[in-house]
């Protein structure tokens, strides 16, 4: 039949109850911190079991052992998140050897996001480069085109800029 008698007869034991709390723990702590790694983890565990007096001391391996169990992982920027398609177009700065010297040379628009307690909050700026002078600015709680519009027709009504860039082309 190609398996093994171990493998038959093996009966898995149940998790004891130091270490369900001690994974409790940790995911309260990742919670809390989900920056921390294994060894903030263990420091931190360690400080909380000696403030409380259990007289547990937990060890590092043993943490990394139960956070991949759990699929606990620390939140860190990983290699390569921003490579770009080989495909992807590159286009050229066309502002690089441009002096900006004078206010509404150069606008700059950007949108970002806000977050809030229920939800988020989009934010369209637009930027006078030389004087960092916020020209305009709408908000919206849905990400669409006419916040942008609003944005810049306020701006318009200001001024008439030479350049109007979006700030994401920069490099």
């Amino acid at each position: 039949m190609g398996i093994s008698r171990s493998s038959l007869y093996y009966q898995s034991r149940p998790v004891d109850s130091l270490t369900l709390k001690i994974m409790n723990r940790i995911d309260e702590v990742n919670t809390k911190f989900p920056y921390f790694g294994s060894r903030k983890i263990t420091a931190k565990l360690n400080r909380d079991f000696e403030k409380e007096n259990l007289g547990l001391k937990v060890n590092r391996k043993r943490i990394q052992r139960l956070m991949r169990i759990m699929g606990i992982e620390a939140i860190y920027p990983k290699e390569y998140t921003s490579m770009p398609d080989k495909q992807h177009q590159v286009y050229p700065y066309l502002l690089r050897r441009l002096t900006i010297s004078k206010p509404n040379q150069v606008w700059g628009i950007d949108i970002t996001y806000i977050r809030l307690l229920n939800g988020w909050i989009y934010l369209t700026a637009i930027l006078d480069w030389f004087t960092r002078f916020v020209v305009s600015w709408e908000t919206s709680i849905s990400l669409g085109k006419q916040m942008v519009i609003n944005a810049v027709k306020k701006a318009f009504a200001i001024n008439i800029p030479d350049i109007l860039i979006q700030t994401r082309d920069r490099k």
